[in-house]
């Protein structure tokens, strides 16, 4: 009888021959997944070195991410890990044969001798885990490239987004237990202790402090006025306040003004310097030594300051992005909120449901970055037409509901 020889290539519908050795698999490292589950068996030392590295999602095989899964659990419970353990809580689970069974876990212990390098194999399983991350969401784009209903700027955006999360190293976290929330929130706790009551970030304003506990994280603080009434001012002052004094790194988007504006007064308020005197360069001798001193506090801040006109949402999240993964910012200011575009297919759309989705966008923005961002907003007329108190409401906020 004739022996079958197994199949090593096909045919296309062009007849063309391709081997299969030539087609394309996902990057993966197997031998090494192997490597370091056996060294997190073998050796505690193992288990602590790579525990806040790896993640279940980041091994290829099946069959591994459940013996990973297994030592993470002995090791939330503080348990002893090894061969045994980790075999007992996979009968636990009941996923002892979907992890390949006790001969297996065996194998795996037997396939190294050491744990003296498993963060650096770790740190290779990472890199093809993110490897095959990029190739299923560039193969995401391409599909949705093609859609003709697809609107490129939303496109743009969520593709951003995605490679973002991965620079970040928490692609699409996944929801967390109450018992890790509460000890989150207790370091948190004790960390306002220290550091006087203030939860967030100072604004340098003493008073305003006190009633906000600084401004938080994930928070879109809107601050309105009629115009003229110092929104710029005060946001500016916030910004030198945060960046100067505490080197805290800002970024301050200015649609209304230029930046070259923006910093002379912000170097008239170091320097004490009327701004007439900065405009026309009138300064005597002591003058400019008062000015070269006086700035220099101002150079080195972390300021980083936008003054793009008509900016549209789209091309301020992807800004802010990068100045979050090249800076580390901590805080966005927008002057202001009505001079902002929506972009895409919102442009020319109703005024209201653009600044609606402006607003919204910032809000997720603040989520996403886990950072306060504060925008400017104009208040309607009503407020100066109105009888009585000019004590501003809610309702007064310019061109939409959803500010509110």
């Amino acid at each position: 009888m004739e022996k079958i020889k197994p199949r090593t290539s096909f045919k296309t519908k062009t007849s063309q021959i391709i081997p299969l050795e030539k087609g394309k698999i996902p990057p993966q490292a197997l031998d090494l997944e192997e490597v370091v589950l056996g060294a997190m068996m073998i050796d505690k030392k193992g288990v602590d070195e790579v525990i806040d590295i790896l993640h279940p999602e980041v091994f290829y095989k099946d069959s591994h991410k459940h013996i990973f899964e297994a030592i993470f659990t002995l090791f939330e419970k503080g348990q002893p890990i090894d061969l045994l353990t980790v075999s007992a809580q996979l009968k636990k689970e009941k996923k002892l044969e979907l992890a390949g069974g006790e001969f297996y876990l065996i194998q795996l212990t037997q396939k190294v001798a050491s744990s003296a390098h498993i963060e650096y194999h770790s740190r290779i399983i990472l890199q093809k885990y993110i490897q095959r991350s990029l190739i299923k969401i560039s193969n995401e784009i391409i599909e949705e490239s093609y859609d003709e209903g697809t609107d490129v700027f939303d496109l743009l955006d969520t593709a951003e987004a995605k490679l973002y999360e991965i620079t970040q190293g928490n692609i699409k976290r996944s929801s967390e237990t109450a018992q890790n929330l509460v000890i989150q929130a207790k370091k948190r706790i004790e960390e306002i202790a220290n550091r006087e009551g203030l939860s967030g970030i100072p604004s340098g304003f003493e008073k305003l402090d006190k009633l906000t506990s600084g401004w938080q994280p994930s928070d879109l603080i809107i601050i309105a006025a009629r115009p003229g009434m110092g929104k710029t001012a005060f946001s500016l002052s916030m910004a030198r306040n945060i960046a100067v004094e505490h080197a805290i790194p800002v970024a301050f988007f200015s649609l209304e003004m230029s930046s070259v504006q923006l910093i002379t007064r912000l170097i008239s308020s170091e320097t004490g310097l009327s701004s007439e005197k900065l405009r026309t360069g009138n300064l005597a001798q002591h003058e400019w030594e008062q000015l070269n001193v006086k700035v220099k506090a101002l150079e080195s801040a972390p300021l980083f300051i936008d003054d793009t006109p008509s900016l549209s949402i789209f091309d301020l999240r992807a800004k802010a992005r990068r100045l979050s993964s090249q800076h580390g910012i901590k805080l966005i200011m927008v002057d202001y909120l009505q001079l902002m575009t929506a972009g895409g297919s919102q442009k020319g759309g109703n005024r209201e449901q653009e600044i609606s989705t402006i607003s919204r966008n910032l809000k997720a923005l603040a989520k996403e970055l886990n950072i306060p961002v504060i925008a400017l907003s104009q208040l309607s007329r009503a407020v100066e037409t109105r009888g009585g108190s000019k004590r501003t409401l809610l309702s007064d906020l310019r061109e939409s509901g959803v500010i509110e």
